[in-house]
């Protein structure tokens, strides 16, 4: 049995992505009419490294921005949370063995869900991302099971 595939391979499994395409019929009735891109991981691990300290992004941000960038109608927030989730896995991973410089600039933790809620998808759940958060002096609130970070949408940078 061959070893698991590393989370950089992984990423760099997309070749034929990004992609803008028509938003497909499923998507309509919510969305409208119009046209969706898909982005590459390169794009997703881009708009994250791009995200300073003390400042916050969320999937659905990166995903309209990268839309607006190749002139799509919206962005596919399911491709680019699935992408935001692999590139924290590759650079958690790259720290635990020899790393690399990229991987070093690309502060995941920044990136959140809707809403500003945490993700336990993550590498180490929601107690290392609400760690690193805290660390930046940012405060996350507990709302029942899940947590959130608190006045969230005023530290947005650059993205929606």
């Amino acid at each position: 049995m061959s070893p698991p595939k590393r989370w950089r391979d992984r990423l760099a499994s997309y070749p034929h992505l990004p992609s803008v395409k028509p938003i497909p019929d499923a998507l309509r009735a919510r969305r409208g009419e119009g046209t969706i891109a898909t982005p590459s991981p390169a794009e997703v691990e881009a708009a994250m490294r791009d995200v300073p300290e003390g400042r916050l992004a969320t999937v659905f941000g990166i995903g309209e921005d990268i839309a607006a960038r190749h002139q799509a109608s919206i962005g596919c927030t399911v491709t680019t949370a699935i992408f935001a989730r692999m590139v924290a896995h590759a650079v958690e991973e790259s720290a635990g063995s020899k790393g690399t410089a990229r991987d070093a600039a690309v502060p995941w933790w920044r990136t959140l869900k809707s809403g500003g809620e945490l993700n336990a998808n993550y590498p180490g759940g929601i107690e290392a991302q609400m760690s690193r958060l805290e660390a930046e002096g940012h405060t996350v609130v507990q709302r029942g099971k899940r947590y959130f970070v608190e006045d969230f949408a005023k530290k947005l940078a650059g993205t929606r």
